[in-house]
């Protein structure tokens, strides 16, 4: 067992260990939300550059390899980023820099805050690919607009994110939606049915909690992928959840079989059930396929922890 633990802590420091850095520039970007930003492209594209939703909305990210300084302009207009060949400059005079520090954009601006002096560039990374968030592509009131029914999918606006390159200006376009949040009832009588099924099928059949594992503990690790993908960075608690509930697969003495069970129950189930209650995830893909990793890590780890504290009582003598 102690080889076994050693084996699954081995891999999860493999993988979280490189991906660190990640979790600084993850601030308040991992939320669900009911508002869907979509990029639907440049006015005047360019061959290397690039412009993508990331973090479920939250962010927008420009990658630059023209090999030219492409601007990314503030709310008056003003140089907000400049991504140059040797990496990413922000100037430290525009109001952007401040607004755009959090999502709601509520960040008191400083006197040096002034859209009409001249750039004071500071450099701010050696990448040519830069993330900010940006209130031109969001919805920060916490009501609907008026005459915007809450069960009823709504276009808010289109919007237009301003670029330059030298003297050109150009635009990044995209949309914000409105969605209604899914059907949570529905997903929680699925997890409820999912820890039924594994209760049953692992006392019917004792050599399944093998294949049992593997479906239990899997889905969440491809729901971290999509995380990562989504650029959220490596979400190391449901990783090294999913990897205890596969090592189950393995070995699966009750002890161990209850424990993995429970904390992919607690941790990767019911500590990422707010997927249930919105439309956007910030997962990479549909968003049912997180909710469907979530509902299987309540029901699957509920069943798995079930079975082990079943297999304990039965050890003990009468």
């Amino acid at each position: 067992m102690r080889r076994l633990l050693g084996y699954v802590l081995a891999v999860a420091v493999a993988v979280l260990a490189p991906a660190t850095p990640a979790f600084a520039h993850a601030g308040d970007t991992t939320e669900v939300s009911s508002y869907r930003v979509t990029v639907t492209g440049l006015s005047n594209p360019m061959d290397g550059l690039r412009v993508r939703v990331v973090e479920g909305g939250a962010r927008l990210e420009l990658s630059n390899d023209t090999g030219r300084a492409i601007e990314i302009l503030g709310y008056s207009g003003e140089p907000y980023l400049e991504v140059r060949p040797d990496g990413t400059y922000q100037n430290t005079g525009s109001p952007a820099t401040y607004l755009n520090e959090t999502r709601a954009g509520g960040t008191a601006l400083p006197p040096a805050a002034d859209p009409t002096a001249a750039p004071t560039w500071r450099k701010i990374s050696s990448d040519t690919t830069v993330r900010w968030h940006d209130q031109r592509t969001q919805w920060t009131e916490p009501a609907l607009p008026t005459g915007v029914r809450p069960d009823q999918p709504h276009r808010l606006r289109e919007w237009v994110v301003p670029l330059r390159d030298q003297v050109r200006t150009f635009d990044i376009q995209g949309t914000l939606d409105y969605e209604p949040p899914p059907a949570a009832w529905a997903w929680w009588a699925g997890a409820a049915l999912i820890g039924l099924a594994v209760t049953l099928i692992a006392r019917r059949w004792s050599g399944s909690v093998r294949v049992l594992a593997l479906v239990a503990g899997l889905p969440t690790l491809g729901y971290a992928v999509a995380r990562a993908l989504d650029g959220g960075g490596w979400s190391g608690v449901p990783i090294v959840a999913g990897l205890l509930a596969c090592a189950a697969a393995y070995r699966h003495p009750p002890f161990y079989l209850a424990l993995s069970g429970f904390i992919l129950a607690a941790f990767a189930g019911f500590g990422s059930a707010d997927v249930f209650f919105a439309a956007v995830v910030p997962a990479a893909g549909p968003g049912w396929l997180p909710r469907a990793a979530v509902a299987i890590a309540i029901g699957a780890g509920v069943g798995l922890a079930l079975t082990g504290v079943l297999r304990l009582r039965a050890t003990v003598p009468a």
